[in-house]
């Protein structure tokens, strides 16, 4: 049995948040305050992180994206505007295409869309994922920065960083539902149906993304009919925390959007 904890903050038209590997919903806490300005903000704690629950820790992104489907019946709305960043931008697709009718626009944030044509990254990166999940907690916060963030926001920015790793240690970090995770990411592939996603799409990516390169943004938006792309310059993975202006523009496509 799957039990899907989550919440909802603000009103006006609703936003769906999906987040990224092995996080659970809080993890959107920079970025919740200024969308729920103007929106119904919901977000979730995915199968088996935070405080959801799952009886079998082996995942599909399609599986994620019906459990996002029910996450919106269980807040009552038919349709709403979604927001996916990382692994949660891979489910965020696969519930564009499962679930057309319950999307209203999408925002696909430091993702890719899988297949032969997605970049991987660095084999460094891909080693430290690995190992990762075998780390303690802390060590794995600490080991992450240099691949999570650009060098401009760990040179200027420090504080914002340890804030990121005081929150995220505050939560366990969930190893079957992380690896499980790891392996629904490697098998996702939307590439060939890019071209069915008919809702209004924003693709946000960091130029230095290390985790997740920044070519697979440019193959996104390329695929999806009428997609706009922004790139934020000197920007790595987690470019909430490195330009957290991107909120309110964000905000705002979501506003147009309707």
């Amino acid at each position: 049995m799957t039990s899907l904890h989550w919440e909802s903050t603000g009103t006006g038209e609703p936003v769906l948040m999906i987040t990224g590997l092995g996080l659970s919903g809080g993890a959107w806490w920079r970025t919740v305050p200024v969308l729920s300005r103007s929106l119904r903000v919901i977000t979730f704690d995915s199968r088996g992180v935070g405080r959801s629950r799952a009886r079998l820790h082996s995942y599909t992104t399609e599986a994620m994206a019906d459990d996002a489907a029910t996450v919106l019946d269980a807040a009552g709305v038919e349709r709403a505007h979604v927001y996916g960043f990382s692994l949660g931008g891979m489910v965020a697709q696969q519930l564009a295409l499962r679930h057309a009718e319950r999307v209203r626009s999408i925002v696909l944030g430091a993702t890719h869309a899988g297949g032969p044509r997605a970049v991987r990254p660095s084999d460094e990166v891909i080693a430290f994922f690995r190992r990762r999940a075998s780390m303690s907690a802390k060590d794995a916060a600490q080991a992450s920065v240099p691949f999570n963030y650009g060098p401009r926001c760990r040179r200027d920015h420090r504080d914002r960083i340890a804030e990121d790793v005081r929150r995220r240690l505050a939560h366990s970090f969930p190893e079957q539902a992380y690896r499980a995770q790891m392996v629904a990411a490697a098998l996702h592939n939307c590439h060939r149906r890019l071209k069915r996603i008919e809702a209004p799409t924003l693709v946000v990516h960091g130029s230095e993304d290390r985790v997740v390169p920044v070519a697979n943004a440019e193959i996104l938006a390329e695929g999806i009919p009428g997609a706009r792309l922004r790139l934020l310059e000197a920007a790595g993975h987690l470019y909430p925390t490195e330009q957290p202006d991107i909120d309110e523009e964000i905000a705002r496509f979501f506003q147009e959007a309707r």
